[in-house]
Protein backbone atom coordinates (compact mmCIF):
# COMPACT_ATOMS: atom_id res chain seq x y z
CA UNK A 1 0.00 0.00 0.00
CA UNK A 2 2.88 2.04 0.96
CA UNK A 3 4.39 1.82 -2.12
CA UNK A 4 1.22 2.17 -4.32
CA UNK A 5 0.62 5.32 -2.40
CA UNK A 6 4.56 6.86 -2.98
CA UNK A 7 3.73 5.76 -6.81
CA UNK A 8 0.22 7.69 -6.63
CA UNK A 9 2.44 10.35 -4.98
CA UNK A 10 5.23 10.54 -7.65
CA UNK A 11 2.37 10.77 -10.62
CA UNK A 12 1.06 13.39 -8.95
CA UNK A 13 3.96 15.61 -8.55
CA UNK A 14 5.10 14.48 -12.28
CA UNK A 15 1.91 15.97 -13.94
CA UNK A 16 1.71 18.96 -11.29
CA UNK A 17 4.79 20.01 -12.41
CA UNK A 18 4.04 19.22 -16.26
CA UNK A 19 1.26 21.47 -15.73
CA UNK A 20 2.96 24.50 -13.90
CA UNK A 21 5.65 23.94 -17.02
CA UNK A 22 2.92 24.00 -19.59
CA UNK A 23 1.29 27.41 -17.64
CA UNK A 24 4.78 28.82 -17.39
CA UNK A 25 5.62 28.39 -20.80
CA UNK A 26 1.84 29.71 -21.96
CA UNK A 27 2.35 33.13 -19.86
CA UNK A 28 5.71 33.87 -20.95
CA UNK A 29 4.27 33.44 -25.08
CA UNK A 30 1.32 35.61 -23.74
CA UNK A 31 3.81 38.09 -22.21
CA UNK A 32 5.79 37.72 -25.20
CA UNK A 33 2.80 38.52 -27.54
CA UNK A 34 1.63 41.66 -25.49
CA UNK A 35 4.24 42.82 -24.05
CA UNK A 36 7.59 42.91 -26.67
CA UNK A 37 10.77 44.95 -25.45
CA UNK A 38 11.20 47.99 -27.05
CA UNK A 39 13.72 48.26 -29.21
CA UNK A 40 16.61 51.48 -28.49
CA UNK A 41 16.91 53.31 -31.22
CA UNK A 42 20.00 55.59 -30.65
CA UNK A 43 19.80 59.11 -32.76
CA UNK A 44 21.71 59.56 -35.75
CA UNK A 45 25.18 61.68 -34.94
CA UNK A 46 25.69 64.26 -36.83
CA UNK A 47 29.85 64.66 -37.69
CA UNK A 48 29.26 67.56 -39.75
CA UNK A 49 27.45 69.15 -36.98
CA UNK A 50 30.35 67.80 -34.52
CA UNK A 51 32.92 69.53 -36.67
CA UNK A 52 31.57 72.87 -37.10
CA UNK A 53 31.52 72.93 -32.84
CA UNK A 54 35.41 72.17 -33.28
CA UNK A 55 35.98 75.13 -36.11
CA UNK A 56 33.25 77.63 -33.86
CA UNK A 57 35.95 77.58 -31.14
CA UNK A 58 38.55 77.58 -33.04
CA UNK A 59 37.43 80.30 -34.64
CA UNK A 60 37.60 82.99 -31.38
CA UNK A 61 41.00 82.38 -31.29
CA UNK A 62 43.30 80.74 -29.20
CA UNK A 63 41.05 79.41 -25.76
CA UNK A 64 44.01 80.33 -23.64
CA UNK A 65 42.62 81.95 -19.82
CA UNK A 66 42.92 85.76 -18.81
CA UNK A 67 42.20 86.22 -22.64
CA UNK A 68 39.16 87.70 -24.85
CA UNK A 69 39.10 84.95 -27.06
CA UNK A 70 38.61 82.48 -23.90
CA UNK A 71 35.71 84.93 -22.41
CA UNK A 72 34.27 84.77 -25.98
CA UNK A 73 34.53 81.12 -25.99
CA UNK A 74 33.11 80.23 -22.50
CA UNK A 75 29.76 82.36 -23.46
CA UNK A 76 29.46 80.58 -26.66
CA UNK A 77 29.65 77.27 -25.03
CA UNK A 78 26.85 78.16 -22.20
CA UNK A 79 24.33 79.60 -24.85
CA UNK A 80 25.11 76.49 -26.64
CA UNK A 81 23.97 73.97 -24.25
CA UNK A 82 21.12 76.57 -22.42
CA UNK A 83 19.62 76.12 -26.22
CA UNK A 84 19.76 72.43 -26.04
CA UNK A 85 17.48 72.17 -22.87
CA UNK A 86 20.44 71.80 -20.59
CA UNK A 87 20.37 72.95 -16.85
CA UNK A 88 23.98 74.98 -17.15
CA UNK A 89 26.28 76.52 -14.20
CA UNK A 90 29.39 77.90 -14.34
CA UNK A 91 32.01 77.13 -11.75
CA UNK A 92 34.21 80.23 -11.58
CA UNK A 93 37.45 80.36 -9.39
CA UNK A 94 41.05 81.67 -9.51
CA UNK A 95 43.96 79.11 -9.54
CA UNK A 96 47.65 79.91 -9.62
CA UNK A 97 49.90 78.64 -12.85
CA UNK A 98 53.37 77.11 -12.98
CA UNK A 99 54.92 80.49 -13.16
CA UNK A 100 52.30 82.41 -10.69
CA UNK A 101 50.30 84.08 -12.87
CA UNK A 102 46.65 84.26 -11.23
CA UNK A 103 44.17 82.40 -14.02
CA UNK A 104 40.41 83.64 -14.01
CA UNK A 105 38.81 79.88 -15.04
CA UNK A 106 35.76 78.77 -15.62
CA UNK A 107 34.19 75.01 -15.34
CA UNK A 108 30.92 74.82 -17.54
CA UNK A 109 28.16 72.16 -16.34
CA UNK A 110 25.52 70.99 -18.12
CA UNK A 111 23.22 68.97 -16.43
CA UNK A 112 20.47 66.78 -18.86
CA UNK A 113 17.28 65.24 -16.71
CA UNK A 114 18.54 66.85 -14.12
CA UNK A 115 15.83 64.92 -12.00
CA UNK A 116 16.78 61.79 -12.75
CA UNK A 117 19.24 59.75 -9.51
CA UNK A 118 21.05 57.46 -12.33
CA UNK A 119 23.61 59.46 -13.34
CA UNK A 120 26.24 59.63 -16.74
CA UNK A 121 29.37 62.30 -16.75
CA UNK A 122 31.01 62.98 -20.19
CA UNK A 123 33.66 65.41 -19.86
CA UNK A 124 36.55 67.43 -21.91
CA UNK A 125 38.76 70.46 -21.55
CA UNK A 126 38.21 73.20 -23.60
CA UNK A 127 40.92 75.28 -22.69
CA UNK A 128 43.86 75.39 -25.27
CA UNK A 129 47.74 75.44 -24.78
CA UNK A 130 49.28 79.02 -24.52
CA UNK A 131 52.58 78.30 -26.33
CA UNK A 132 53.85 75.42 -28.97
CA UNK A 133 56.14 74.36 -26.83
CA UNK A 134 56.66 71.39 -29.13
CA UNK A 135 57.17 73.18 -31.98
CA UNK A 136 60.66 74.57 -33.91
CA UNK A 137 58.84 77.94 -34.76
CA UNK A 138 56.70 80.12 -32.59
CA UNK A 139 57.20 78.03 -29.90
CA UNK A 140 56.32 81.59 -27.30
CA UNK A 141 52.77 81.44 -29.40
CA UNK A 142 49.25 79.75 -28.09
CA UNK A 143 48.43 77.39 -30.45
CA UNK A 144 44.72 76.58 -31.88
CA UNK A 145 44.41 73.34 -30.21
CA UNK A 146 42.05 72.22 -32.90
CA UNK A 147 42.43 68.54 -31.33
CA UNK A 148 43.35 69.48 -27.91
CA UNK A 149 40.70 70.57 -26.22
CA UNK A 150 38.40 71.69 -29.36
CA UNK A 151 37.52 68.41 -30.76
CA UNK A 152 36.18 66.83 -27.54
CA UNK A 153 34.04 69.58 -26.58
CA UNK A 154 32.42 69.57 -30.51
CA UNK A 155 32.02 65.43 -29.87
CA UNK A 156 29.92 66.50 -26.28
CA UNK A 157 28.19 69.59 -27.59
CA UNK A 158 26.76 66.69 -30.64
CA UNK A 159 25.93 64.69 -27.89
CA UNK A 160 23.64 67.63 -26.00
CA UNK A 161 22.11 68.19 -29.20
CA UNK A 162 20.85 64.76 -29.55
CA UNK A 163 19.90 64.15 -25.67
CA UNK A 164 17.47 67.71 -26.50
CA UNK A 165 16.05 65.71 -29.60
CA UNK A 166 15.49 62.06 -27.55
CA UNK A 167 16.51 62.40 -23.81
CA UNK A 168 18.30 59.30 -22.54
CA UNK A 169 16.56 57.09 -19.75
CA UNK A 170 19.28 58.30 -17.44
CA UNK A 171 20.43 61.58 -16.60
CA UNK A 172 23.83 62.73 -18.10
CA UNK A 173 26.01 65.76 -16.73
CA UNK A 174 28.12 67.29 -19.14
CA UNK A 175 31.64 68.75 -17.66
CA UNK A 176 33.79 71.33 -19.45
CA UNK A 177 37.14 71.56 -17.67
CA UNK A 178 39.09 74.89 -17.57
CA UNK A 179 42.94 75.18 -16.84
CA UNK A 180 44.26 71.67 -18.48
CA UNK A 181 46.44 72.87 -20.40
CA UNK A 182 48.61 75.42 -18.39
CA UNK A 183 51.09 73.12 -17.58
CA UNK A 184 54.77 73.77 -17.47
CA UNK A 185 56.61 74.22 -20.95
CA UNK A 186 58.97 71.23 -21.87
CA UNK A 187 61.83 73.42 -21.29
CA UNK A 188 61.05 75.20 -18.03
CA UNK A 189 63.76 74.48 -15.47
CA UNK A 190 62.36 76.97 -12.57
CA UNK A 191 61.68 74.51 -9.18
CA UNK A 192 58.26 75.58 -7.32
CA UNK A 193 58.29 76.04 -3.64
CA UNK A 194 55.10 73.58 -3.53
CA UNK A 195 56.83 70.44 -5.56
CA UNK A 196 53.41 68.85 -5.34
CA UNK A 197 51.63 70.73 -7.10
CA UNK A 198 50.41 69.35 -10.06
CA UNK A 199 50.35 72.05 -12.36
CA UNK A 200 48.23 70.48 -15.18
CA UNK A 201 44.13 69.80 -14.63
CA UNK A 202 43.44 73.07 -12.82
CA UNK A 203 39.76 72.86 -13.81
CA UNK A 204 39.19 68.70 -12.71
CA UNK A 205 41.55 69.41 -9.93
CA UNK A 206 38.91 72.06 -8.36
CA UNK A 207 35.85 69.89 -9.02
CA UNK A 208 36.84 67.11 -7.64
CA UNK A 209 37.29 69.14 -4.04
CA UNK A 210 34.31 71.54 -4.76
CA UNK A 211 31.47 69.61 -6.78
CA UNK A 212 28.91 71.77 -8.78
CA UNK A 213 26.06 69.94 -6.38
CA UNK A 214 26.20 68.53 -2.78
CA UNK A 215 27.39 64.60 -2.84
CA UNK A 216 26.92 64.50 -6.60
CA UNK A 217 27.69 61.10 -7.97
CA UNK A 218 28.06 59.31 -11.45
CA UNK A 219 27.53 56.13 -12.33
CA UNK A 220 30.40 56.33 -14.31
CA UNK A 221 32.74 58.92 -16.28
CA UNK A 222 33.91 59.51 -19.96
CA UNK A 223 36.50 61.96 -20.74
CA UNK A 224 37.32 63.08 -24.74
CA UNK A 225 40.72 64.31 -25.10
CA UNK A 226 41.99 64.41 -28.86
CA UNK A 227 39.79 62.42 -30.03
CA UNK A 228 39.50 64.40 -33.30
CA UNK A 229 42.34 63.91 -35.63
CA UNK A 230 42.80 61.75 -39.08
CA UNK A 231 43.92 58.13 -38.11
CA UNK A 232 43.65 58.35 -34.37
CA UNK A 233 43.65 55.62 -32.21
CA UNK A 234 42.52 54.58 -28.86
CA UNK A 235 44.13 51.88 -26.79
CA UNK A 236 43.00 51.23 -23.11
CA UNK A 237 45.04 54.01 -21.41
CA UNK A 238 46.81 53.34 -18.20
CA UNK A 239 44.89 54.31 -14.66
CA UNK A 240 41.48 53.94 -17.17
CA UNK A 241 41.85 50.08 -16.93
CA UNK A 242 43.03 50.22 -13.05
CA UNK A 243 40.64 52.17 -11.72
CA UNK A 244 37.76 51.83 -14.50
CA UNK A 245 37.93 48.71 -16.52
CA UNK A 246 34.77 47.19 -16.47
CA UNK A 247 33.69 50.91 -18.33
CA UNK A 248 36.79 50.67 -20.60
CA UNK A 249 35.53 47.15 -21.85
CA UNK A 250 31.65 48.56 -21.91
CA UNK A 251 33.17 51.36 -24.40
CA UNK A 252 35.53 49.80 -26.37
CA UNK A 253 33.13 46.37 -26.52
CA UNK A 254 30.49 49.36 -28.04
CA UNK A 255 32.95 50.58 -30.28
CA UNK A 256 33.31 47.05 -31.92
CA UNK A 257 29.51 46.59 -32.44
CA UNK A 258 29.77 49.72 -34.32
CA UNK A 259 32.28 48.72 -36.31
CA UNK A 260 35.05 51.43 -34.98
CA UNK A 261 37.95 48.91 -33.99
CA UNK A 262 40.11 50.97 -36.31
CA UNK A 263 40.02 53.86 -33.72
CA UNK A 264 39.31 51.52 -30.34
CA UNK A 265 42.19 49.74 -29.87
CA UNK A 266 42.18 46.33 -27.71
CA UNK A 267 46.11 47.18 -26.64
CA UNK A 268 47.30 48.99 -23.57
CA UNK A 269 48.95 52.06 -23.27
CA UNK A 270 51.16 53.37 -20.16
CA UNK A 271 49.15 55.33 -17.67
CA UNK A 272 48.66 59.72 -18.26
CA UNK A 273 47.81 62.51 -16.25
CA UNK A 274 44.92 63.65 -17.34
CA UNK A 275 41.64 65.04 -16.05
CA UNK A 276 40.39 61.54 -15.14
CA UNK A 277 42.68 61.25 -12.52
CA UNK A 278 41.51 63.71 -10.50
CA UNK A 279 37.65 62.51 -11.04
CA UNK A 280 38.80 58.74 -9.87
CA UNK A 281 40.58 59.37 -6.96
CA UNK A 282 39.30 62.91 -5.86
CA UNK A 283 35.94 62.59 -6.82
CA UNK A 284 35.55 59.04 -6.44
CA UNK A 285 33.81 58.75 -9.38
CA UNK A 286 35.29 55.61 -12.03
CA UNK A 287 36.21 57.44 -15.36
CA UNK A 288 38.00 56.38 -18.32
CA UNK A 289 40.28 58.64 -20.42
CA UNK A 290 39.73 58.27 -24.20
CA UNK A 291 42.44 59.77 -26.18
CA UNK A 292 44.64 59.49 -29.16
CA UNK A 293 47.88 57.46 -28.69
CA UNK A 294 50.78 57.38 -30.89
CA UNK A 295 52.08 53.79 -30.92
CA UNK A 296 55.73 53.34 -30.24
CA UNK A 297 55.98 57.15 -29.46
CA UNK A 298 58.54 57.78 -26.68
CA UNK A 299 56.14 60.97 -26.71
CA UNK A 300 53.25 59.25 -26.36
CA UNK A 301 51.55 61.78 -27.97
CA UNK A 302 51.12 61.93 -31.98
CA UNK A 303 53.65 64.85 -33.86
CA UNK A 304 51.30 67.46 -33.83
CA UNK A 305 50.22 67.40 -29.75
CA UNK A 306 51.53 71.11 -28.40
CA UNK A 307 52.68 72.49 -31.86
CA UNK A 308 50.91 74.96 -34.55
CA UNK A 309 50.16 71.49 -36.35
CA UNK A 310 47.26 71.25 -34.37
CA UNK A 311 44.70 72.77 -36.30
CA UNK A 312 41.48 72.18 -38.32
CA UNK A 313 43.84 70.44 -40.83
CA UNK A 314 44.39 67.15 -38.67
CA UNK A 315 40.56 67.60 -38.05
CA UNK A 316 38.78 64.51 -39.29
CA UNK A 317 35.15 63.84 -39.28
CA UNK A 318 35.15 60.38 -39.37
CA UNK A 319 37.08 60.19 -36.26
CA UNK A 320 34.47 62.49 -34.50
CA UNK A 321 31.68 60.20 -35.67
CA UNK A 322 33.60 57.37 -34.53
CA UNK A 323 33.81 58.72 -31.07
CA UNK A 324 30.37 59.89 -30.80
CA UNK A 325 28.56 57.20 -32.39
CA UNK A 326 30.55 55.13 -29.45
CA UNK A 327 29.73 57.37 -26.83
CA UNK A 328 26.27 58.26 -27.75
CA UNK A 329 25.88 53.91 -27.92
CA UNK A 330 26.78 53.68 -24.27
CA UNK A 331 24.96 56.17 -22.98
CA UNK A 332 21.40 55.34 -24.83
CA UNK A 333 21.41 51.89 -23.79
CA UNK A 334 22.09 52.24 -19.90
Amino acid sequence: MRNQLLIVLSALTLLLSACQQDAEQSLAEKTTDTAPQEEIVVPAFNADSAYHFVQRQVDFGPRVPNTSAHLATANFLRETLENYGAEVQIQSFDAPAFDGTSLALQNIIASFNPDVSKRILLAAHWDSRPFADKDDERKHEPIDGANDGASGVGVLLELGRMFQVQPPEVGVDIILFDGEDYGEPEDYQESSESSNQVWWCLGSQYWAENKHKNNYMAYYGILLDMVGAEGAQFYREGVSMRAAPSIVKKVWGKAQELDHGRHFVYKNSPEIVDDHIYVNYNAKIPMIDIIDYAAGSEAYFPAYHHTHDDNMDIISKETLKAVGETVAGVVYHE
